[in-house]
């Protein structure tokens, strides 16, 4: 009992020794609590300090930005190229006027669609339906109000296109499916993924140059030719306006 009696009559200085750590613990959180963690993360800041992104990382990051340079250009050109297409089209006595979709059977849904402008406004079979970002499809009748659109991904559908890059001409066919199949003449097109498919200039059913989609596949054991499975540029799932390529009078 006396050894008992002694521990609970420590000197105050024993009693100080002992609690030290604890108190700095709380003292700590207090810290952290005031500041929000400032000095916690100045200090994480100055431990990782060695392992920190170096010249290579930075070599990456000039390159992201200079890749993104690049496309924001080439974006640009290629907005200014469609407002001079734009252009050239109202001097030409061309104008595009804008259908909403109105009707889209789900069977057929890669087949058809019908828009909500017709033979009134100009429309007639045979002109090009365009959609963001390329072609659609031709006009294949038109009542006066009202105008049914052949997709280029209908099995019905035929339409001649160029491949810029190699300068080879094919007949870019629908098969019911998202995707058309590009089909070539000659074996040795190299044609390769991304590659940018258009209008055919020498096309006497759509006009010249249109933007229809890009190379997404290559069969080059296709017989008798290569072909090429096609990504299209405009969005034909998805589309609820077009723009049909009409004469003026």
């Amino acid at each position: 009992m006396a050894m008992s009696g002694r521990r609970l009559r420590l000197p105050p200085l024993r009693l100080v020794r002992a609690a030290w750590p604890w108190l700095a613990v709380l003292l700590a959180f207090a810290a952290v609590r005031l500041s929000k963690g400032a000095f916690v993360l100045d200090a994480y800041a100055l431990l990782s300090r060695p392992f920190w992104p170096g010249t290579a990382q930075s070599e990456w990051l000039r390159s992201a930005q200079q890749f993104d340079r690049q496309t924001r250009l080439q974006q640009l050109e290629a907005d200014n190229r469609r407002l001079r297409g734009l252009l050239d089209l109202d001097r030409a006595g061309v104008s595009l006027v804008s259908a909403p979709v109105i009707s889209r059977q789900a069977q057929g849904w890669w087949q058809q669609l019908v828009v909500g402008q017709g033979s009134l406004q100009g429309v007639a079979p045979g002109d090009a339906a365009l959609g963001p970002g390329g072609l659609l499809g031709r006009v294949a009748s038109a009542t006066p109000s009202t105008a049914t659109v052949l997709l280029l991904t209908d099995p019905a559908s035929r339409v001649g296109v160029w491949v810029g890059r190699v300068q080879h001409h094919g007949l870019l066919v629908g098969v019911g499916t998202p995707r058309p199949v590009l089909r070539f003449i000659e074996q040795d097109v190299g044609v390769r993924p991304g590659d940018v498919v258009t209008t055919s200039p020498a096309s006497t059913l759509l006009p010249p140059n249109l933007t229809v989609g890009v190379v997404q596949s290559v069969n080059e054991r296709a017989v008798p030719a290569p072909e090429a499975v096609v990504q299209l540029a405009a969005p034909v799932d998805a589309v609820d306006w077009v723009q049909v390529r009409v004469q003026r009078p």
